[in-house]
């Protein structure tokens, strides 16, 4: 499991995005001198695409296979989406690099090119993500949403099998990294959409006694500013979410990088897009726990603001929904 040794068995699920992302991390082992293969895995959310989600949400359809996987010593790491990964991992797998962060934004693919200014009054939208329709909604009530599911290549066919639909909301990171951008009408702005947190960066993580596995990752891989950029965004979602996914964008950035000032920018909003709270704190932050402190703070502050009733009722409406 080092230089020289037996290979690192990079554990992936087998979509197109996630085996790009899963070459892309045993690349820069291989730059370092790390011999790897790739393990492919499939998941829940792999053998039964169409299924309905439940309380279990993202994790239970996309991660738990890879974790136990770790767990049971089949493969050394696994490469994830980080927005994919719970606030709060399941116990024996740590987080051992977070990096590789592309454009955090959502994109806007539409029929035609049409950008958000452009789109009719009542287009359809698909999105089965809770917080893209939350927020579009925010700002457009007249628009009307339609549940889709699927990898990237999957969603854009639907796009075009069906010429009733206006656009789909799909991740700027995955169109770019499965050379899709072209597809891109428009990036929308944080004004418009916050992402959500962690969007765009990529985590690897390992058993948590796997010393060598970890550090390899953390070698290759492992960007500090990203780092703290997500542990903020995670340390708010972690504050707010109380085990259930809801209605809640985030994005951090390094606004200073001599004082490490990070600023970090937050948004919750009903899932009809009726109300919602905004808040933006900026504080210092030279390691992960200020960086999470920053954005439980955050969080107090969104709540204290009426995002407590927002998340309750979001969360009596029913389980989450996944947004690759």
């Amino acid at each position: 499991m080092s230089q020289g040794g037996s290979p690192l068995r990079v554990g992936t699920r087998g979509s197109a995005l996630a085996v790009w992302q899963a070459e892309r991390i045993r690349a820069r082992l291989a730059e370092r001198g790390y011999a790897t293969e790739r393990v492919e895995i499939r998941t829940t959310g792999d053998l039964a695409p169409d299924a309905p989600l439940g309380r279990g949400g993202p994790r239970a359809l996309f991660t738990k296979q890879l974790d136990d996987a770790i767990l049971e010593g089949r493969i050394d790491l696994a490469v994830h989406s980080l927005k994919d990964l719970p606030t709060r991992l399941p116990d024996g797998i740590a987080i051992a690099a977070v990096g590789l962060r592309e454009d955090p934004r959502d994109a806007l693919v539409s029929r035609r090119g049409l950008r958000w200014g452009d789109l009719p009054p009542g287009s359809l939208i698909a999105t089965s993500s809770v917080r893209r329709r939350a927020q579009l909604l925010r700002v457009r009530r007249d628009l009307r949403m339609v549940d889709i599911r699927g990898n990237v290549d999957t969603r854009l066919a639907k796009l075009e099998a069906n010429p009733e639909w206006a656009a789909v909301v799909l991740a700027v990171a995955g169109l770019v990294r499965l050379g899709r951008a072209d597809r891109i009408a428009e990036r929308l702005s944080f004004d418009l959409m916050l992402p959500a947190p962690g969007q765009g960066a990529l985590a690897v993580t390992v058993r948590d006694d796997d010393r060598q596995a970890a550090e390899a990752a953390r070698l290759a891989v492992h960007d500090p500013d990203t780092e703290l950029a997500t542990a903020a965004e995670r340390g708010l979602l972690r504050a707010l979410e109380g085990g259930c996914q809801v209605p809640i964008g985030a994005y951090a950035e390094i606004v200073d990088p001599a004082d490490r000032m990070l600023r970090l920018r937050a948004r919750v909003v009903s899932p009809g897009g009726e109300a919602s709270v905004d808040g933006e704190r900026v504080a210092p932050a030279d390691a992960p726990a200020a960086a999470e402190a920053l954005g439980a703070a955050l969080a107090r502050e969104l709540l204290s603001l009426g995002g407590s009733e927002i998340l309750r009722s979001a969360r009596d409406l029913g389980p989450p929904v996944a947004e690759p």
